[in-house]
């Protein structure tokens, strides 16, 4: 009788909490900060179902506790598969609820074009916000799935995918476009701000041909590219301003800002800061995207910026690139260091704050590490040869999913395994852990299928 007691005493001590987005916060820390009920003592003990989904959910879930889904109150994870379908799943039970089909759905599916964006829940607990590869961002009704108002963001959506998850920060959704694999032009990066009560779209900033403030035809700039399509997509400050990352593009300076970490208005306006690297044209030429991860927040006015070289570049926000503007200039980090695993970073960091110490765990496909921030250094703590996805800290706990089929838990400080949880293989999918469950996508978006699983974990 020990065993259900124990169970029963861990899910009273963790409190339901909403978990309304990719990384939980408008920062994208990846810190849960309340206790789950999962502990290092009872995580090797978890129980999985698999639930079989009619789609792919190559991103992450988020979750909503105790609301109204047709006539009944329930905990639900939210999900959007590969093509658009966007399913509302029972968390105490991994029945479906609800499922809504976008019409562009029949055209769509088994195409190259997808999306891997993680929807974003409304304040308001009523509505959630998601993405699809017809090009268009859609509220949804949380009782029944059904749609309240759709809104196109791009004006070439088999050339413009949207790949990085939602956000939404004083009533604006925020979404980020990029393109498919191969890189096809004409497209170009922008981020596109959504008022969130009526899908009206209030504001565009394009990362090419940047001096244009509305939708453009991609074929009407002299310049292509510039994705912006790291899993985080656009980052919140403090202070309401966004940062972003963009991919091989033209830079110049002036209207083109390809590879390159940037800082926007919080109404996405104006370009107010860059930092570009010295090597940004060898990256451009050589595919080695900066824009693969999103900035990462790390506190005191410092960021984390990777990319698909390999490395880590702390930045200063005040001088991003040694000065207080945006500007033709290149560098300006502070330090730079690899990445665990010396490959491409197409993750996003977390960052944990155990009181005055700021931890930054990041993952690859070859190793995950964690670094302390010391003295405004990063200091490397502790590392392995695990590969990851966004690695996530809740409830004191680090989760980090291998693609290769395994969950993995570890102590944060310290790196030791606390248990590694079955599960299939993936791509860039990655866990919410809330409420006593974890809930963990499977799956591949460019195996392009209309089948995927979604795990659940549970204390017994």
């Amino acid at each position: 009788m020990l065993a259900p007691l124990f169970a029963a005493v861990a899910l009273a001590a963790a409190p339901a909490h909403d978990w309304t987005r990719f990384d939980y916060d408008v920062g994208r820390s990846g810190v849960y900060p309340f206790a789950t009920g999962i502990t290092a003592s009872n995580a090797a003990h978890l129980q999985r179902q698999r639930v079989e989904l009619d789609g792919t959910v190559d991103s992450s879930p988020i979750y909503l506790h105790d609301v109204t889904v047709e006539g009944a109150r329930h905990d639900v994870f939210f999900v959007t598969t590969t093509y658009g379908k966007t399913l509302a799943i029972d968390a105490a039970s991994g029945r479906v609820l609800w499922r809504y089909l976008p019409s562009s759905y029949s055209s769509l599916a088994g195409t190259y074009r997808i999306t891997n964006a993680t929807p974003v829940a409304d304040p308001s607990r009523t509505a959630i916000y998601a993405a699809g590869p017809d090009g268009r961002i859609r509220k949804l009704s949380v009782a029944d799935g059904h749609e309240l108002w759709s809104t196109a963001i791009t004006l070439l959506p088999r050339r413009e995918k949207i790949a990085a998850a939602l956000n939404l920060t004083r009533g604006l959704v925020i979404a980020t476009t990029g393109g498919y694999v191969g890189d096809a032009p004409p497209y170009q990066g922008h981020v596109v701000m959504l008022r969130a009560s009526t899908g009206k779209i209030v504001r565009v900033w394009n990362s090419l041909c940047s001096n244009r403030h509305a939708l453009i035809d991609p074929a009407s700039c002299r310049s292509s590219d510039s994705a912006i399509w790291a899993r985080a997509g656009a980052v919140v400050e403090p202070s309401g301003r966004l940062l972003v990352a963009t991919g091989n593009a033209p830079w110049n300076g002036r209207t083109d800002w390809g590879d390159s970490a940037l800082e926007l208005s919080a109404d996405a306006a104006r370009l107010l800061q860059n930092w570009t690297p010295r090597n940004q044209a060898a990256l451009n030429s050589s595919d080695a995207d900066l824009g693969s991860t999103a900035p990462a927040l790390l506190g005191g006015g410092l960021a984390l910026q990777g990319g698909k070289d390999g490395k880590l570049r702390l930045l200063s926000l005040r001088r991003m690139n040694g000065t207080a503007r945006a500007a033709a200039r290149t560098g300006g980090e502070l330090q730079t260091v690899s990445t665990p695993g010396g490959t491409d970073l197409f993750t996003a960091p977390a960052v944990w704050h155990q009181g005055r110490t700021t931890w930054a765990f990041v993952a690859d496909g070859a190793g995950t590490a964690a670094w302390r921030l010391v003295k405004g250094r990063l200091r490397l703590a502790w590392q392995n040869r695990h590969s990851g996805t966004s690695p996530l800290v809740a409830g004191g706990l680090l989760y980090v999913y291998d693609p290769g089929g395994a969950l993995r838990v570890y102590r944060p400080t310290n790196g030791r395994a606390v248990a590694t949880l079955p599960a299939g293989a993936g791509h860039w999918n990655s866990p919410i852990v809330v409420a006593g469950r974890i809930a963990l996508p499977e799956g591949d978006a460019n195996e392009h299928r209309e089948s995927g699983i979604l795990d659940i974990y549970r204390l017994p």
